[in-house]
């Protein structure tokens, strides 16, 4: 059976828990509850669970209502029990959200009847688990696709960046780790899965060369779990970069992220104090604590994703873009294609930048790819995958095929070669052009909006949703305007 198929019969068995009042969220962490623990024997490491709630002794049980006891205590007391920090953080304030005793036994018989190894395929753990973290997102109600970049988009991120060994890699908002996962997954397959290292720099890549910091317990829970199934004993912060522990995490060779949308609750500013520029807005904050957590040793970098607004917005987003443009060169935008994220209308794009050893004068000019205009509607019908990038990775290499990007392209930025590409997408802008338009970022789109919203070809369902949230949040403003004025 395939690693697909697995997910799909995992994921199958949430429609069974529905009458039991399990959302798909809620589901998919109880699954990473029992998961853990069946991971544990199939990894050889259940000394690091208390004996009595090894998979074993679960499955030995043949009452259910003994087992849903069992499995009520081993979630209330499992953390103070066990030594290893990743049982402690997994199993953090963990509680059940099943009710009959019937289906837990249903969940665990399924689990422990499935084939998790094959001859082609030796270990599908890890793959099993990013299926399901994809469906969890893809699931509207479930709201988890916040937590959730596509792969593909991540993907051709790190290899654009293009890490190294020995390298320090952080995500100061982790999600479920998809980033940090994908460039260690990118090293490992440069590097013979780390068997040609010695133990310290396998024990390095093992510990310290990939961090995060996620918000969010339940999305901090996913990411320690698809941590560990990917080999990774990584430091995972649970907490707000935007506060005072924020400000450990520096000295960074790279950083790829994709921060939370929206305003911090109530308006608020971060409660950090070496910010320059305070904002409500958790994106221009984000952007800020990124580019300052990179060393200036030189070679430092970072792919960001990042909403419309931060390109244009006035006040203190024009400060801090030209903030960024001095400390670093801003050498690329990507205009991404709407329709790729869960949330219904957000228009996003992933700024390419590497910090200078100055703090002046670093970005003398900027290339803009549009893959927005006159781009397909990316949904059901219309697939996103990486083939969609092949243009853009041309263009950003200076002519190196998507194909060939992770082999040949060690990440170097080559103004010359890419003034050679021939694509109407792609455009460049000095510096002194931008200073012209007050610094504002939001350009390099082709002047053609005819189709720039791209809702030709997309659900008419999708495109009412989309109608129904702008409205929304345009109320909720006028609400907000009107209890300004009292």
């Amino acid at each position: 059976m395939s690693a697909e198929d697995i997910a799909n019969k995992l994921w199958g068995l949430c429609n069974l828990l529905r009458d039991d009042g399990v959302t798909y969220h809620q589901y998919l962490n109880e699954l990473t509850y029992i998961l853990f623990l069946r991971l544990s024997e199939l990894k050889k490491f259940e000394a690091d669970i208390p004996e009595e709630y090894r998979w074993g002794k679960l499955t030995a049980i043949t009452d259910n209502k003994d087992l849903f006891d069992t499995y009520r205590e081993l979630l209330a007391t499992i953390s103070a029990k066990s030594d290893n920090a990743a049982v402690k953080e997994i199993y953090t304030n963990a509680s059940t959200t099943l009710r009959k005793p019937v289906n837990l036994k249903s969940l665990i018989t399924s689990i422990n009847a499935l084939n998790w190894y094959d001859e082609h395929e030796q270990d599908k753990l890890a793959t099993i688990y990013e299926e399901l973290l994809e469906k969890n997102a893809g699931e509207k109600k479930s709201g988890a696709g916040q937590y959730f970049t596509p792969r593909p988009l991540i993907n051709v991120m790190v290899e654009l960046l293009a890490p190294r060994l020995g390298e320090r890699w952080n995500d100061p908002a982790a999600g479920t780790f998809g980033f940090m996962i994908a460039a260690n997954e990118y090293l490992r397959q440069k590097n013979d899965d780390y068997y040609d290292l010695d133990i310290t720099a396998r024990t390095f890549q093992v510990n310290e060369a990939f961090s995060g910091c996620e918000l969010v317990q339940d999305a901090h829970r996913l990411a320690l779990m698809n941590a560990k199934l990917h080999g990774l004993e990584s430091p995972i912060y649970l907490g707000d970069t935007l506060s005072e522990l924020g400000k450990s995490f520096r000295n960074y060779d790279g950083v790829l992220a994709n921060p939370p949308f929206g305003t911090k609750q109530g308006g608020e500013r971060p409660s950090r104090d070496d910010l320059t520029y305070l904002s409500s807005n958790k994106q221009l904050n984000f952007l800020q604590h990124i580019y300052r957590s990179l060393h200036k040793r030189g070679g430092a970098r970072a792919a960001v994703v990042l909403p419309d607004n931060v390109l244009f917005e006035d006040g203190d987003g024009r400060k801090i873009r030209r903030d960024l443009m001095d400390k670093c060169n801003l050498h690329t935008i990507l205009r991404l294609p709407t329709g790729i994220f869960y949330a219904a209308g957000v228009k996003t794009n992933v700024l390419f930048f590497e910090r200078g050893t100055s703090e002046t004068g670093n970005t003398q000019k900027v290339w803009f790819y549009d893959m927005r205009t006159n781009a397909p509607s990316y949904g059901k019908r219309t697939p996103f995958t990486r083939a969609a990038f092949a243009d853009f990775a041309r263009a950003y290499t200076g002519g190196i095929d998507l194909a060939d990007l992770s082999d040949n392209y060690d990440g170097t930025i080559d103004h010359a070669k890419r003034a050679t590409v021939t694509d109407e997408r792609f455009s460049c802008l000095t510096r002194e052009q931008i200073t012209a338009k007050n610094d504002s970022l939001d350009l390099g789109l082709i002047a053609d909006d005819s189709h720039s919203t791209g809702t030709d070809d997309a659900e008419p369902l999708d495109i009412a949703r989309e109608a129904a949230n702008e409205l929304k949040a345009m109320h909720l403003e006028l609400e907000k305007i009107i209890e300004l004025l009292g």
